[in-house]
């Protein structure tokens, strides 16, 4: 009977991930070191450099080479890679740039497998660095090398003792990961971290992130059981792909704090000529940042003091902050920077007030901040505390003290040492003054509740935490199913597909208004009522057919923006005022061309006849009329455009003429569920209309996040549309539509394999199809969805405790299969790092679903290969579904251009065993002899008979 198998990699879900060699082992954990470019020379890299890492032993040998000098600071020196005794782990490279192609070339020959480059002068020098660095690459692929740099400080991995750098200190050893793309940052990061006693798990200069980037060392550092947190210091996010999917699995278990350069035009042009990189824009990067749970921030302070509050407070569930304070003054401080940062000042609830009443002098603040007053004794501080803690209304709490004569600082901070761990709840303090209080702040911290010598500073530190919680959330909520009625034929992608072939083969990048609406109809969003006119007697009869009153638009191919040049008409009541309308848009429109300058290049399109100027046809085709909908509701925009670094960008906010001038939005990558659509509209100002005011009626909100999840899907699938908005989208509690729409396509020169990429993959439509199992029951086979969790959950209820063995090798408790958050992971992929197929079956009577089976995909960090897992439902077994399911997964890998997939079987799962055998899987044993490990080489295989 078949069985289901388990994998090391989805096992990682349940139980540690078992211990693998990461190819950035030669770089971080070396047993030898080459030191390229090494010198004599007093204050030269090389000798700086070679002198760190004999100076602190790291347990590996380091060689020297340098084909001037027999030895260097006493040690023998080689003349080349070749000439070194033993086999090297790691190259660190400091000579000139145009030499270090060569260089590396000849370490790929001598199986060196990674490298750190410090030179400078690659790609911020231009077009002749640029080439440089293509020659390195070229040569590191042919050796799977891995490459830091180029110019960059190098790594330091303070536990083990490495220092390939050229700093001139080794930093303490501790639990952050540093990552930095600035070397000269590094070093003043070195510096103040003795000054803070801040220590370090990893001590990364990434330089221009030619080959190793974000996303690898991200991984890298999740796998490392002495990092608790990572923090970065980025000027260009790369490839942004894989920051985005290492980001977003990592940053569920250990926090991603991140401070990027380049917020203002100056900064980012800075930082641009710094890295040799395009910056792309900030907001978008805030949005992305929000996406995979990252928390960024503004200081290099607030960098690392994150880091720490992290590692020892739980994250608020929301953003209310009780402030507990023996100082007025103190306490409004901590206020206007909660407010400021985002945070809101937690209401009292009348069971708190009255306990205070009781403990409290009379002349209390009876509110919060909660003042209890100068002569506050540790007794009083505790049990206001303690009474603080359980009011339900509360998200996390800050505790101020002021050294005043009647204060005890370390006495208080000795009794609040009990209340370091709050239940969901995170305790802050400000231990205002100087040496009378360092006692009591030594104690706080050591008893894990941190502190901060100024409140403002702890309240914007407090934001900070439910800022990460709320991107945290994001991630971990269940969105819900959108609907497409599947009977009317929508989404109706061949329409789609035929508006734009017209339009590119006609060379038109601007879509019309009716073109425009047509596509969104295509996918399901409303829109109103549109009908084309060219002359005055059509658009009387238009308008006669849909009904008075009416509006007409500008028809144009060319101009998208109508009330600029006046191609807009509102409220017509009869024939005659929308002749005289008609006649009003193209004599608007004329008299724009002729006498406004920013329309100089559409003049060029306006032809001369009998010595008359006239419009020319592609400016003026007539105009669109439409029924005067009743503004009875909100105008919102929703549209999406291109990002230098991202791609697609989704925006979401107040729409109408005014959108420039409110600059309400929202921006996020797509593509999008209901969970992540509500997200968007949260960050708006708009948002708090849409769910009632002052009497009015709350907008549908369900249906608007169903709406941007369709616009999204559309944006997904067209990649030929370079620009969309929907502006207005009328919003009322009767009704969403789209009043108004534009679309622009890319160019016509640009080929298909050009078109920008998404920063995030978005469902693998090309992986669902039908299959049929060996009882006749039809079913669907396809990826995995965040939906889903629901799903699941019925699944794991279906699975017997042997086939839960099978699949995890220990037993696991139904709860704890089903836990939202350990589904969430499961269901909510990247689908960029895995593929989870699952066979789902429908009942034809009830229309309910029900998944039978789950086979998934996961890619090894850092290298080209995958771990694959296969779990069938018992009461579906022997039904073909594990071997059906397997050759999928081969298929997908090919797809994906991997090298080679593995697994890890138990010796008494025979099933499995035999469907891998079948497929050309090869079987060995472990050194457990309760697993045996099956793999095969995707590029050789040839499926068996």
């Amino acid at each position: 009977m078949q069985k289901p198998i388990q994998s090391s990699g989805d096992r990682a879900y349940d139980i540690l991930r078992t211990e693998k060699a990461n190819p950035l082992d030669d770089i971080f954990a070396p047993k030898s070191v080459a030191v390229i470019g090494a010198s004599e020379k007093a204050g030269s890299v090389g000798r700086t450099l070679l002198w760190n890492l004999i100076s602190n032993p790291f347990g590996g040998t380091v060689f020297p080479v340098n084909p001037k000098r027999h030895s260097i600071l006493g040690i023998k020196a080689y003349p080349t890679i070749f000439d070194v005794p033993e086999l090297v782990d790691l190259a660190v490279i400091a000579t000139p740039a145009t030499t270090v192609p060569g260089i590396i070339a000849e370490c790929v020959d001598a199986s060196v497998k990674g490298a750190i480059i410090l030179s400078a002068g690659f790609k911020e020098a231009g077009a002749e660095g640029i080439a440089l660095e293509q020659q390195i690459l070229q040569q590191a692929h042919r050796g799977k090398m891995r490459i830091i740099g180029p110019n960059c400080l190098g790594v330091m991995s303070p536990r083990t003792g490495l220092n390939a750098t050229f700093a001139s200190t080794m930093a303490r050893p501790g639990n952050v990961g540093f990552i930095s793309q600035s070397g000269a940052l590094c070093t003043a990061i070195l510096d103040w971290s003795f000054r803070e006693n801040v220590g370090f798990s990893a001590f990364i200069s990434l330089g221009s992130m030619l080959d190793v980037g974000w996303g690898d060392l991200i991984y890298y550092l999740s796998d490392d059981p002495h990092t608790k947190s990572i923090v970065i210091y980025m000027e260009s996010i790369g490839n942004a792909r894989s920051f985005l999917s290492a980001a977003r699995e990592v940053a569920l278990t250990k926090p991603i704090i991140v401070i990027k350069a380049g917020r203002t035009e100056a900064a980012a042009k800075a930082a641009a000529s710094h890295t040799g990189a395009l910056t792309g824009s900030d907001e978008v990067l805030d949005a992305a940042f929000r996406r995979c749970g990252v928390l960024r921030v503004n200081s290099i302070s607030d960098l690392f003091d994150m880091a720490e509050v992290l590692a020892k407070q739980p994250r608020p569930q929301g953003p209310r902050l009780t402030i507990l304070t023996n100082a007025g003054g103190p306490g409004v401080l901590a206020t206007d920077a909660l407010i400021a940062a985002g945070g809101e000042v937690a209401p009292i609830s009348e069971e708190t007030s009255a306990s205070l009443n009781q403990l409290l002098p009379a002349h209390w603040s009876h509110g919060n901040p909660i003042d209890i007053l100068g002569d506050a004794d540790p007794q009083r501080y505790t049990k206001a505390l303690e009474i603080a803690a359980k009011d339900p209304n509360s998200d996390g709490l800050l505790v101020i003290l002021t050294p005043q004569a009647m204060t005890e600082p370390t006495q208080t901070a000795e009794q609040l040492k009990p209340y370091a761990h709050i239940a969901g709840k995170p305790i802050l303090a400000s231990w205002m003054g100087g040496a009378d209080i360092a006692a009591g702040e030594m104690i706080l911290n050591r008893s894990h509740i941190p502190t901060y010598p100024y409140p403002d500073t702890a309240a914007r530190i407090f934001s900070y935490m439910w800022q990460s919680s709320y991107n945290l959330r994001g991630i971990y909520e269940t969105p819900v199913m959108p609907v497409f009625d599947s009977a009317s034929g929508i989404p109706d992608r061949n329409c789609v597909e035929k508006i734009i072939k017209i339009a590119r083969q006609a060379g038109r990048t601007i879509l019309t208004e009716f073109e425009s609406k047509q596509i969104l109809a295509a996918y399901g969003i409303p829109v109103v009522a549109t009908c084309v006119s060219k002359s005055e007697d059509e658009a009387v009869q238009c308008a006669e057919t849909i009904g008075y009153p009416v509006v007409l638009k500008l028809f144009s191919e060319i101009i998208t923006h109508k009330t600029d040049v006046g191609g807009v008409q509102l409220n017509l009541r009869d024939a005659e005022a929308v002749r005289q309308a008609y006649r009003n848009i193209e004599s608007s429109l004329q008299n724009k061309l002729q006498h406004d300058p920013d329309y100089s290049d559409a003049m060029n399109r306006v032809s001369t006849r009998d010595g008359i100027h006239r419009v020319s046809t592609e400016l003026f085709l007539g105009v669109t009329v439409q029924p005067m909908v009743k503004m009875a509701g909100y105008e919102l925009i929703i549209g999406s455009s291109l990002d230098a670094q991202f791609g697609p960008v989704l925006l979401f906010g107040t729409g109408g003429q005014l959108v420039e001038v409110f600059h309400d939005r929202a921006i996020a990558l797509p593509p999008l569920n209901t969970t992540l659509a509500r997200r968007m509209m949260e960050q708006t100002q708009i948002y708090k209309a849409l769910k009632g005011v002052r009497g009015r009626k709350s907008v549908d909100i369900a249906a608007l996040e169903q709406l941007m999840v369709v616009f999204s899907q559309l944006v997904v699938e067209q990649r030929w549309i370079k620009e969309i908005d929907i502006n207005p989208l009328l919003a009322s509690s009767e009704q969403l539509i789209a009043l108004d729409a534009r679309i622009i396509l890319h160019e016509p020169n640009v080929e298909e394999d050009q078109l920008p990429k998404l920063a995030i993959r978005p469902y693998p439509t090309q992986y669902v199809s039908k299959w049929t199992m060996r009882d006749g029951t039809p079913v669907t086979i396809r990826p995995i969805r965040p939906e889903d969790e629901p799903l699941m959950v019925q699944f794991h209820k279906t699975l017997s405790e042997q086939s839960v063995y099978f699949r995890y090798f220990h037993l696991i408790k139904l709860q704890s299969r089903v836990a939202h958050e350990r589904l969430t992971r499961i269901c909510f992929i990247d689908y960029d790092r895995e593929i989870a197929l699952v066979v789902e079956s429908q009942n034809p009577e009830t229309q309910t679903r029900e998944i039978l089976a789950v086979g998934r995909l996961s890619k090894i960090h850092s290298t080209n290969e995958a771990e694959f897992a296969i779990v069938v439902s018992d009461r579906s077994q022997c039904q073909g579904i594990g071997t059906e399911l397997l050759q999928r997964l081969l298929q997908v890998s090919r797809d994906e251009q991997l090298n080679k997939i593995t697994a890890d079987i138990l010796v008494d799962n025979y099933g499995m065993q035999k469907v891998c055998e079948k497929l050309g899987f090869r079987i060995q044993h472990t050194d457990d002899p309760t697993v045996l490990k099956t793999e095969i080489d995707i590029k050789t295989f040839h499926p068996k008979n």
